[in-house]
């Protein structure tokens, strides 16, 4: 049986861009796999969100995000990228949490460089690591590919923010030179900037796209037209949760039973009653 990570090579080498809605648990993993989505990223803001009802500010652990992640991956087949922040830590860190990450069956993590405690990229106050520092996780997280971990490796600059594109391009082509699969230039303000992040630099590219965020929310046909090879919808599942919950409860709240809901029966289906049942029976007394 092949791996997550092989398996995100497979898609990476097709012809069409990957459309990967995020995922914060394995309950929204396995609808945007039966959705029938090939790929999905689990987001560390939604994931702080939903776990701690707290702000991705670097308030959850790595312990967290790994047990979640292993959560993740067990419930769904396709392959699911993971959000490992800075690393936690220094260059030794990253080392582990590559390790831990493919271990818990990630297809793909995501390394950044951002000062610790990081943010959201597409929020107010994010600083980053100097070169040195930036590339220094980055070739930490290669070498760890390198030495047996299955997994592949994004490198994420949040640079344009703080330091300007140029500085976010030197980063990319920097993390491009050490091995990173797939590179990940966060928050560029203008479809000119996205068209120069993907002709100035090699291999994958993926673009992050959040609604009411700072990067032009772009159809994915014409971002497969400038380059990317993935696009990443971070937010979406979890505000479309959000807001459908909102409107059950202040629905109870009038005294009325919500109209807008799943089926009793598609519930039980999605969460996997009948496999269950099935597996029993197997196993049942005289069988």
């Amino acid at each position: 049986m092949k791996s997550k990570a092989d398996n995100l090579r497979t898609l990476l080498a097709g012809p069409d861009i990957l459309i990967a809605p995020a995922c914060y648990d394995a309950l929204s993993a396995r609808l945007i796999e039966r959705a029938g989505f090939d790929l999905s990223f689990m987001s560390g803001f939604a994931v702080s969100a939903a776990r701690l009802g707290l702000p991705d500010t670097g308030l959850i652990s790595y312990g967290e995000m790994l047990e979640q992640g292993r959560n993740i991956c067990n419930a769904v087949s396709f392959p699911v990228i993971g959000d490992g922040d800075t690393g936690y830590g220094n260059a030794l860190n990253v080392k582990r949490t590559v390790s831990g990450y493919a271990q818990a069956g990630f297809g793909c993590i995501m390394i950044e460089d951002q000062v610790a405690p990081k943010r959201c990229g597409h929020t107010r106050g994010k600083q980053v690591v100097d070169r040195e520092e930036a590339v220094g996780r980055i070739r930490a997280a290669v070498d760890a590919r390198e030495e047996g971990a299955d997994i592949l490796i994004m490198a994420r600059t949040d640079a344009r923010a703080t330091n300007g594109f140029d500085e976010a391009m030197w980063r990319i082509k920097a993390f491009a030179e050490l091995g990173a699969d797939i590179l990940f230039l966060e928050a560029p303000e203008s479809e000119d900037e996205m068209r120069e992040f993907c002709e100035g630099s090699p291999g994958h590219k993926m673009a992050n796209l959040v609604e009411q965020g700072d990067t032009p929310l772009l159809p994915p046909e014409v971002l497969q037209q400038m380059g990317f090879k993935i696009v990443l919808y971070p937010l979406t599942m979890i505000k479309a949760a959000i807001a459908a919950m909102e409107t059950a409860l202040q629905t109870l709240k009038k005294g009325q039973t919500p109209e807008q809901l799943a089926e009793f029966s598609h519930l039980r289906e999605v969460v996997g009653f009948e496999d269950y049942y099935e597996a029993e029976k197997k196993y049942a007394a005289g069988n």
